[in-house]
């Protein structure tokens, strides 16, 4: 079993309320999208650009993210 298969599959982490928190993400008022993590919201999967581990939640793979880094590369900042 890898450490990213425990997570609750009952947990809807692709529910719209969850976006309309900010204190729901890692980095509050800041530029990253990624979710924090929590006991239900672990961060531990891997990007799925750069297959670094432990960079996202589950709601973050729900939502289709890659890791900041990844995201910043993509988006033209270095």
């Amino acid at each position: 079993m890898n450490d990213y298969d425990d997570y609750d599959d009952d947990y809807d982490y692709d529910d719209d309320d969850y976006d309309d928190d900010r204190s729901d993400f890692a980095d509050p008022g800041g530029k990253s999208a990624l979710r924090a993590a929590s006991e239900h919201n672990p961060r531990n999967l891997p990007c799925p650009t750069c297959g670094a581990s432990n960079r996202l939640t589950p709601a973050d793979r729900a939502k289709g993210y890659q890791c900041d880094a990844c995201a910043d590369r993509a988006e033209g900042v270095f």
